[in-house]
């Protein structure tokens, strides 16, 4: 019996089963917002190449299975997939090849079910290794662009140390731990490499790519942040005004955030019912106070929501506030939130780690900026308002 045929009569039945399969599985969480299509991504492929490989004439030919997994991995690191979510879907369309072939499996002589069974797990752990391999590329390709990044700054970052000298030990402090993670797991990772051992499992070499981008990140974040309150204060921002859409940029900033807010089964609840239609201002700086201002809601929110409303004050301004269920900011602390490097902590828990202490520095500096003005109502337990308001036209 040549069982490459059945597969091949039931590539679509199975394809399918498998994409519901994945959506389903509650340990792939990376699917839930993607569609049917990206979600088959290149299986389809591989598939094929599998077909290819299990027939009786080319069953020694694994070469045909490399470029579709490798597509298949590049793929599935761009849409922030965790090796170990890539590892399970493809014990899923293990699991689902066998329940599809398996009465015409059973048909066989023992020989040939062994024969095919062995083959099946061979072509499907090759696959495997092969999307591992491309991820890891992938992920190796961002950490070269995040040091280039980091490189760039260098120079920029070293000037503004040396003319603010006071904040040097408490700038050096947040560089320390980041840095110092980048480094050892850096080295960690080429000295295993340059063993050239032949392994499948190519987890633990992942993670430390994992870790070594996400400490690379909140590196760069702390340094544009540096930048973004070194530029405002040297007077090298210019205001570009133009007609904004202020629901459209709500919503992109909505959409940004989302998967953070989900990581924390939060809600992020806008009325823009009142809001004007159009406001002239420069759209960049709007954004990036309303990006801080709701995802510092997020970072200091363990439960409940974050409320956004944006409304018309009068005929030359209006307003947005940003709310949430919070920690709160001690009153004592409410004068102090402004400025940089201070970042409030609870009785129950000190600031968190990933603060950097310049978020709302930088929000109040281009408020003045977009000339514009915020307010502070909070409690502690219970929550936080920034309401900020802005004239309908800017001046320039």
């Amino acid at each position: 019996m040549e069982f490459s045929q059945v597969l091949a009569d039931n590539t679509n039945i199975i394809i399918a089963q498998w994409v519901v399969a994945v959506r389903e599985d509650r340990q792939i969480e990376s699917a839930d917002d993607l569609s049917y299509t990206a979600i088959k991504n290149h299986i389809p492929d591989v598939f094929k190449a599998m077909v290819t490989v299990l027939s009786q004439s080319q069953e020694s030919d694994i070469k045909s299975i490399v470029t579709a997994s490798w597509q298949h991995g590049l793929l599935r690191a761009e849409q922030g997939f965790d090796p170990s979510e890539i590892a399970r879907e493809y014990r899923l369309l293990r699991k689902v090849i066998f329940d599809t072939i398996e009465a015409d499996l059973l048909q066989g002589t023992p020989a040939e079910i062994i024969r095919y069974m062995r083959l099946i797990d061979a072509v499907i752990d090759e696959a495997i290794a092969r999307c591992f391999h491309s991820y890891v590329g992938e992920r190796l390709r961002e950490l070269e662009h995040l040091q280039a990044s980091l490189a760039l700054h260098n120079e920029e970052l070293t000037r503004l140390v040396t003319s603010n000298e006071d904040k040097l030990s408490q700038l050096a402090h947040e560089l320390k731990h980041p840095l110092t993670a980048i480094i050892g797991y850096s080295d960690l990772f080429l000295r295993q490499q340059r063993r050239e051992v032949a392994r499948r499992d190519n987890t633990v070499n992942i993670e430390h790519i994992e870790r070594v981008l996400r400490n690379g990140r909140h590196l760069l974040r702390l340094i544009n942040n540096v930048l973004e309150l070194s530029r405002y204060e040297a007077g090298k921002i210019q205001l570009q005004s133009a007609p904004v859409n202020i629901r459209d940029l709500i919503n992109n900033v909505c959409e940004m955030l989302e998967p953070l807010a989900a990581e924390k089964n939060l809600a992020i609840l806008v009325n823009w019912v009142q809001a004007p239609s159009e406001i002239i201002t420069d759209g960049f700086q709007l954004q990036q106070i309303i990006t801080n201002l709701v995802s510092n809601a997020v970072r200091y929110t363990e439960s409940g929501n974050i409320s956004i409303v944006c409304e018309t004050v009068d005929d030359q301004k209006w307003a947005i506030a940003v709310s949430d269920t919070g920690i709160g900011i001690a009153e004592k602390d409410q004068t102090k939130i402004f400025e940089p490097y201070f970042r409030v902590s609870s009785k129950d828990r000190p600031y968190l780690p990933e603060s950097t202490g310049l978020g709302l520095a930088i929000v109040v500096r281009l408020v003045k900026l977009l000339q514009g003005e915020i307010y502070l109502v909070s409690k502690e337990g219970v929550g936080s308002t920034f309401t900020v308001t802005f004239p309908l036209k800017v001046k320039t």
